[in-house]
């Protein structure tokens, strides 16, 4: 179960993600934090570059594999915007992350695409649990839908920045 603090990550996930869109980049961030609440990592897409794969997510993988233990990777949770895409789902299995946390699902995403008249990416938007089997992994959180379908709506109007 999300507490206080857990809820603190998310929204601290959603101002990485509005900080995305607002250097052009699709609206996805993400906060690493340790078994005692530290925050050790975080960041937010930065694809507008013309790098699909810099996405936060996988980000995270790569920082706590060459800077974590296998069990400190075991215990930390990664707390994100959107659902994780089956790239950065595969990689933080990889990796031996531990639980994941996740504003909004992929399910959501896809539904929002659609409405907004927009192509899927290129890749399924698939559950965690698909890509990576028995996870421990919780959300969407419903009262955050509405301001992250915003800003998925906002940087799909705007177009990414050259």
């Amino acid at each position: 179960m999300i507490n206080e603090d857990g809820m603190k990550h998310l929204d601290r996930c959603v101002e990485l993600a509005t900080r995305a869109v607002e250097t052009g980049n699709p609206p996805f961030g993400s906060v690493l934090v340790d078994e005692h609440g530290d925050v050790l990592f975080e960041g937010h897409n930065l694809t507008a570059d013309g790098d699909d794969t810099q996405h936060p997510e996988f980000a995270i993988a790569r920082w706590a594999a060459a800077n974590m233990t296998p069990d400190e990777r075991a215990a930390a949770t990664v707390y994100t915007s959107g659902e994780h895409c089956p790239m950065c789902a595969a990689a933080h299995g990889w990796v031996g992350l531990g639980r994941i946390v996740y504003a909004s699902s992929s399910e959501q995403l896809a539904a929002w695409l659609d409405e907004f008249h927009a192509a899927p990416p290129p890749v399924a938007t698939l559950p965690i649990h698909d890509v990576v089997p028995g996870l421990p992994v919780e959300g969407p959180f419903p009262v955050m839908a509405e301001v992250i379908r915003q800003l998925h709506e906002r940087y799909l109007k705007q177009g990414p920045q050259q």
